[in-house]
């Protein structure tokens, strides 16, 4: 403790007041040594500490400090000095994030910043495993550091690796980076297991003392390597399933698919009105359409009709129970793992052309200026005349003939016109390019090619929009316009933060872009402006990436604070019960509302609303999980080639590139950076040069040589051959510098 902190931490009267209230003097002793559990202090700093260094109150400090020794709360460490024990430190309770070093940090609900801790003092603490941690120091750049003290609970995660079988023991070497320690598993005479076999592994025990956890193999997937057993692997990391138990087919099965005559007569029939569907070419369930008619001149009668799921899926029932627990399809690199079962969603809530349909639609009276005159949602029949594809629906667009081209035609006018109108109002506009792998017969990526959003998908995308934000309004306002006290699950997107604006600003201004952050309103308006502006340039994707990533993130919540990026105050997802359980949600409270029920339990939709978001974003890093692990399979034959590319990430260990042609993204390490001695500037996403003050930041534009693609961990690792000048192209080769000793600093994290 400094001379500093002694006198400001004094008392402001002789005795042991505190804001005025007279506190023990053991509390207060007690309370400052927790303050600093670094620290050893003397008699004498804990004195002054307490309110006054005189010879009385050093005399009563150390009694006070003899008692607590006795106690055991603390020790004396060196002579004189005196610390906490290692019982008497506050203990925080948070869960484990492993870093590959064996490192972990604990996140804990309610501290500023995660508390680092050593991977010798981690007790042998597995990601997402909730441990109790004690704060023992803290480093000059404020980073705390502890020690875990207890585990409190195992995460019954399982992993997924690779087997390794010697004569009497198996290794199994985990794919995640998370879990740095091969884990020791028994050999079962029954179940022979080969090496090389990929296995979904659980850990059972890690005894005191041994290196390595003790599991138990919960599965084979296959052997390593194989496109079916590296998907089902995916799948399996993330805890998604990729298969229906039978009890869930065998209930899904036994769904009659036969539409009575009375339950056509309580429904609204649109089966003579002119109906499509519009998807991609691949698609296999169709679970929108769309209708248009034109009731008198200049008016038009448009539905949007969505699969009724829950007339198929009744609450409680085993199909309806798997849906609620999978909430969402995920769609990897070569299948999608739907959230219903091929009976449902392929069969009898697919649309499909030619074929009596029970929907649940929203219809709209629109004018040729897209004023809204009317408004209807309920149930209805439907007969779809015609599947388009999103391609198929292009050439009418562009060429104005083919099948149902005046309807085609309309819809598309009207699209464009509410598009316009939607971005005036200050919807953000971000329309990243989309790449799409060609495989082989046996899933292996042959090529890589560009999707492209046309307006095709702009139609589509426009009346799906108008439908989610009528019924959130519909049911989140009353008569008179004011917000209703009705439980309903939204999706909502708040307002971006505006620290993170802020370092937004800075970095597009080295491109030259100005992005003012002083008037949120206008925010929306900047960033369509700059869409526009990167339009095809090189630092397009990493401002593009960098833009979404300082929005915030969209999730289900049953409060409503509209949604920022698209400008509308009231927004929901109605349109897809097939592949998202929050969509079957909304569709139970309509229907409830439109029968004048009353409102629905507000915590138990919310508690649907959080894991809906949770498995959201799981099934969304299972995604890109699989679109990288294409990537590697796909460079894993070009390795020693030279490729250019732009700096897509900046972090303490080293730099992402981003390949020009392609979405392909590999890693410079840091240690393999050997023309100067690097450190990362985290406010800046820097790394700088110690020597030659060289930057390197996000957009530059550098060459790299491929040096390994390894797929089990589906990581690329890139070589930094030379930097690229933004105007000239002109590659400058880095002059390598050897250096006897590297060190990174330890970076503070803030959550």
């Amino acid at each position: 403790m400094t001379k500093k902190e002694v006198r400001s931490s004094k008392g402001d009267a002789a005795g042991c007041k505190k804001e005025g209230k007279v506190v023990d003097l053991g509390t207060l002793i007690l309370e400052v040594m927790r303050a600093y559990p670094n620290k050893k202090h003397t008699v004498r700093t804990l004195a002054a500490a307490c309110g006054g260094a005189d010879t009385a109150r050093r005399r009563q400090t150390e009694e006070i400090l003899r008692k607590l020794e006795t106690e055991g709360v603390v020790e004396e460490c060196q002579i004189g000095k005196f610390r906490l024990t290692e019982r008497s430190m506050p203990k925080y309770t948070g869960t484990v994030d492993m870093l590959s070093s064996g490192s972990i940090y604990v996140a804990v609900e309610g501290l500023e910043e995660d508390i680092f801790v050593d991977s010798h003092r981690t007790k042998h603490a597995l990601h997402g495993d909730k441990v109790e941690v004690i704060i023992t120091r803290r480093r000059r750049n404020g980073q705390a550091e502890g020690e875990v003290v207890r585990i409190v609970e195992r995460s019954r995660k399982n992993y997924v690796g690779v087997l390794e079988v010697g004569d009497h023991w198996a290794f199994v070497r985990p794919d995640s980076r998370k879990v740095p320690v091969d884990i020791y598993v028994r050999l079962d005479r029954e179940h022979p297991h080969k090496t090389g076999e990929k296995v979904l592994v659980r850990v059972v025990e890690w005894l005191p003392g041994s290196k390595n956890p003790v599991g138990e193999i919960v599965e084979s997937l296959g052997m390593a390597g194989e496109n079916e057993t590296e998907m089902h692997a995916i799948l399996a990391e993330f805890d998604l399933p990729y298969r229906f138990e039978p009890e869930v087919e065998r209930a899904a099965n036994a769904i009659p698919d036969r539409i009575t005559e009375e339950e056509i007569a309580r429904r609204r029939d649109f089966r003579d009105v002119v109906t499509f569907t519009i998807d991609p070419e691949d698609a296999k369930d169709f679970d929108d359409a769309l209708s248009i008619r034109r009731l008198r001149e200049g008016v038009w009668e448009v539905g949007v009709h969505i699969a009724d799921v829950t007339y198929y899926v009744r609450p409680g029932s085993v199909v309806d129970v798997e849906g609620e627990k999978r909430a969402t399809s995920v769609y990897l690199v070569d299948r999608t793992v739907p959230m219903l079962p091929e009976k449902l969603s392929n069969e009898l809530c697919s649309l499909r052309p030619d074929e009596d349909k029970l929907c649940f639609s929203a219809v709209f009276e629109l004018d040729d200026d897209m004023n809204l005159l009317n408004e209807w949602f309920g149930r209805t029949v439907i007969r779809s005349n015609r599947r388009f594809t999103y391609a198929e629906a292009q050439q009418i667009i562009e060429t104005g003939e083919g099948d149902y081209k005046m309807e085609v035609l309309k819809l598309n006018e009207m699209a464009q016109k509410m598009r316009k109108q939607r971005f005036v109002a200050g919807a953000i506009s971000f329309e990243r390019e989309e790449f799409k792998f060609k495989l082989d017969e046996k899933g292996r990526p042959i090529s890589v090619y560009l999707k492209e959003m046309k307006e095709s998908n702009q139609l589509v995308e426009e009346f799906m929009l108008l439908a989610n934000k009528k019924v959130a309004e519909f049911v989140g306002k009353n008569a008179n316009g004011r917000k209703s006290n009705r439980t309903f699950v939204y999706r909502v997107h708040d307002k971006p933060d505006s620290d993170k604006l802020a370092r937004f600003s800075s970095f597009v201004l080295r491109f030259g872009y100005r992005f003012r952050v002083d008037r949120l309103k206008d925010i929306a308006k900047q960033i369509n402006r700059l869409m526009v502006d990167i339009k095809g340039k090189s630092e397009e994707n990493v401002v593009s990436t960098l833009a979404i990533r300082t929005m915030a993130k969209a999730f289900y919540s049953t409060d409503n604070v509209g949604h920022y990026g698209l400008a509308f105050p009231y927004y929901t997802h109605f349109t897809s019960p097939i592949r998202r359980y929050p969509d079957v949600m909304v569709h139970r409270l309509l229907a409830h509302y439109l029968v004048g029920g009353k409102s629905a339990d507000k915590p138990t939709y919310e508690k649907l609303c959080e894991h809906s978001s949770e498995m959201e974003v799981r099934a969304a890093e299972a995604e890109r999980a699989s679109v990288k692990y294409k990537m590697v399979e796909f460079m894993s034959d070009k390795i020693g080639q030279e490729f250019d590319g732009h700096i897509s990430g900046v972090t303490e260990w080293g730099i992402y590139v981003e390949l020009e042609e392609t979405p392909i993204e590999g890693m410079v390490a840091l240690r393999d950076m050997k023309d100067d001695f690097y450190r990362f500037e985290e406010e800046s996403y820097a790394l700088v040069g110690e020597r030659s003050r060289r930057r390197f930041t996000l957009g530059d534009l550098v060459r790299i040589r491929v040096l390994q693609a390894d797929l089990q961990h589906r990581q690329l690792d890139f070589e930094l051959v030379a930097t690229i000048d933004f105007q000239t192209r002109k590659a400058i080769p880095l002059e390598p510098q050897y250096f006897t000793e590297r060190s990174t600093p330890r970076i503070r994290r803030r959550r």
